[in-house]
């Protein structure tokens, strides 16, 4: 912690956030926000990292505070720059990711003047945020940054928005805060933990539905749980971080589609939550159920989300009589290299056999990349980061994000080329940063998920028009060509012996590296 001194407002909030240990900061800023950025070049221990659109900003601040466990900062310029990056805040938000935004502000004495990039900043920030302040003097904005920190932390973590009038972040102040604590789950119910442990003992059909970070040793300990009472064991068809691979205990997840996530849990007579909640399809569909809780079936809570996670699953576990129970692990089998035609299954199955050690995969490769995740399943050890919101342009950013966090770690990017091209200015951040991720591009050429729920949702048949909204041959879109002008190596493959020669080529060289795999 640094002396008391005279400082700039600014100078004041960036040293509250390298004492509270968030000294990562994802910028992208404006005219409002100079003075921030002249603290931050004033500070050597904040490290700045450029986005060039405030979705690849707020993406790469999800992606870092999944694997980092810590908030970073995000650097936005106003209402509008805040605007620019909700969808993947509207991300982090679902996956409880810890997140810091300072949002610059028009000065407190010019926000009345209705200039043009004046707006409810707050009313921005308030959809995505578990906690908005705005700083009104240069002498409470590193007070309000702590807290920022503190609120950001709050089990199971959120995202807390700082809005910074301008004149905050020039005038000077001596106040220096110390860091505020960190703010502690809440005890689990121990009412909770008997009433689940006597639905498992009545031997119904039972189902542990799990969210929240799935660690190696949760999933061990609901695996034990599940030998000593028959229970299923799933995971949410969307949670943010799986440890996942050889020497884990596998969780099944619940299928995307309802009429397959329905037949999983048919027969259920206690469906019970763990960090979730009762389970709906993704969207609603004309003549099909949305709520997938089995009629009958009797819901039970064992931990909410912003509760001890691990001491419930102890305590049931030991209610249950399963602690000497060994667990089931993965064990590791990598498959032969593959041969013949390039599709989703031999690329996963091609990955899976030159799969580095301790890789983080970023999963956001729609219709084609589920390949790859099957592949990997009883691979080396790694961790999952799974699209939680729902909303696309997630991959790219997040790889990003978790690649500043874990710089000794090889990112493998599973990105459908669709989405890509919300936020694929994350590339250039990648090469300017010299960051180790491998995207690996599954190019279609078309929005095929959206081809499949065009006859899900009951539309009529489509014609060319309808169809032609869902291509993305017209004109072609080369990968190789975006990536290459944004500094990153590239190749496009369209044989089996070319990925993995592309593959090897990446996973053997630091920094980034693009492959466009040519898929059906």
């Amino acid at each position: 912690m640094s002396d008391n001194k005279d400082r700039s407002g600014a100078e004041s909030l960036v040293q509250a956030f390298v004492d509270s240990e968030a000294d990562v900061c994802f910028a992208n800023p404006g005219t409002s926000e100079m003075h921030f950025v002249a603290a931050l070049d004033n500070n050597p221990e904040m490290r700045c990292v450029l986005g060039l659109f405030e979705g690849v900003v707020t993406g790469a601040a999800d992606g870092y505070g999944r694997m980092a466990r810590k908030p970073s900062v995000t650097l936005t310029h106003l209402g509008p720059g805040l605007g620019n990056g909700l969808a993947n805040l509207h991300n982090a938000k679902k996956a409880r990711t810890p997140i810091v935004n300072v949002v610059g502000e028009h000065a407190t004495y010019h926000r009345k003047y209705d200039a043009p990039l004046t707006s409810d900043v707050a009313g921005f920030a308030a959809p995505v945020s578990g906690w908005v302040k705005v700083s009104e003097s240069a002498n409470t904005v590193a007070t309000d940054g702590a807290e920022a920190v503190q609120a950001s932390m709050a089990p199971p973590g959120q995202v807390a928005t700082l809005i910074l009038p301008a004149d905050t972040a020039w005038n000077r102040t001596t106040a220096a805060p110390k860091p505020l604590p960190r703010i502690e789950p809440k005890a689990y119910s121990v009412d909770n933990v008997n009433d689940v442990a006597r639905a498992l003992k009545t031997d119904e059909p039972s189902v542990i539905l799990m969210n929240g970070e799935l660690t190696a040793s949760r999933s061990a300990m609901a695996d034990q749980i599940s030998q000593a009472t028959g229970a299923r064991i799933l995971m949410d068809t969307f949670v943010p971080r799986v440890h996942r691979g050889a020497g884990r205990a596998e969780v099944a997840r619940l299928p995307y589609f309802g009429e397959m996530a329905a037949e999983v849990l048919e027969g259920t007579k206690h469906l019970i939550l763990l960090s979730s909640q009762p389970p709906v399809t993704f969207f609603a569909y004309p003549d099909k159920p949305n709520y997938l809780t089995p009629e009958g079936c009797e819901l039970h809570t064992l931990v909410e989300r912003d509760e001890d996670i691990d001491g419930a699953l102890e305590a049931l576990l030991d209610a249950v009589g399963g602690g000497d129970t060994s667990p089931r692990l993965v064990h590791l089998e990598i498959p032969d290299l593959p041969s013949g035609e390039l599709n989703q299954r031999s690329a996963g199955t091609t990955l899976a056999h030159l799969f580095p050690e301790n890789a983080i995969i970023v999963d956001e490769g729609g219709m084609n990349g589920g390949g790859s995740v099957a592949a990997t399943r009883t691979g080396k050890p790694h961790d999952h980061l799974i699209l939680t919101g729902g909303a696309i342009g997630f991959g790219l950013p997040c790889a990003t994000g978790a690649a500043v966090a874990c710089p000794d770690r090889r990112v493998v990017s599973l990105q459908a080329d669709g989405s890509a091209m919300y936020t694929n200015q994350a590339l250039w951040t990648q090469a300017r940063e010299q960051l180790n991720v491998t995207t690996i591009i599954f190019a279609n050429q078309k929005y095929g998920i959206l081809q499949v729920e065009f006859g899900r949702v009951g539309a009529h048949n489509p014609g060319p028009k309808a169809m032609s909204m869902l291509d993305l041959t017209n004109p072609e879109i080369t990968w190789t060509d975006l990536a290459k002008g944004m500094g990153v190596p590239a190749s496009r493959v369209t044989t089996v012996d070319e990925y993995a020669k592309a593959l090897k080529a990446s996973f053997a060289t630091d920094g980034p590296a693009l492959i466009e795999v040519m898929v059906p």
